[in-house]
């Protein structure tokens, strides 16, 4: 028996336009990562049971070595900015009673993008305003010096960690 090939998937939140679904694919795309399968959230469930606004799966060490290569530097400052565009998708205002204006969406709350290693199973979590230092530690980001997810980035320590695996000792 043969190994499938390894394939990223990208699982959106329903609020996540169509166009920046094809910007995703075309991120991840040309960032190397495998060939990409998407699909959305079910619509039963709500955005306060969804903390996560999109959620990648792929071979994610294999991904962040290749973030730090020369060939793919314009592919990955775009990747930080969808990030952050991610964050807060656009949404359609509401339309108001006859006569009346549209209402105002409700503000939402940012929600970051994961990414998981479909390997081992950690969760990366990539929130809107990470500074550039996260994004260049997370090239060098060896995940195998991690047990427990999810890993978020400390602004404070400047550095990628696991509460978890910190508590665990």
């Amino acid at each position: 028996m043969t190994d499938a090939p390894p394939r990223a998937e990208l699982l959106l939140d329903r609020e996540v336009p169509e166009e920046l679904r094809q910007e995703l694919v075309a991120a991840f795309d040309g960032l190397g990562a495998p060939p990409v399968r998407v699909r959305r959230t079910l619509d039963h469930r709500g955005a306060a049971d969804v903390p996560w606004i999109v959620l990648a799966s792929l071979p994610l060490q294999a991904f962040l070595s290749g973030l730090g290569a020369e060939a793919v530097k314009d592919a990955y400052e775009a990747f930080k900015g969808l990030v952050r565009r991610t964050a807060r998708p656009a949404s359609s205002p509401g339309a108001g009673a006859l006569g009346e204006a549209p209402e105002a969406p409700p503000a939402r709350e940012a929600r970051p993008m994961v990414l998981r290693d479909a390997v081992t199973g950690l969760d990366v979590v990539l929130e809107p305003d990470l500074p550039a230092e996260a994004y260049e530690t997370l090239t060098t980001l060896d995940l195998s010096d991690f047990t427990m997810g999810p890993l978020h980035y400390d602004r404070a320590l400047s550095r990628w960690r696991s509460v978890l695996d910190e508590a665990a000792g």
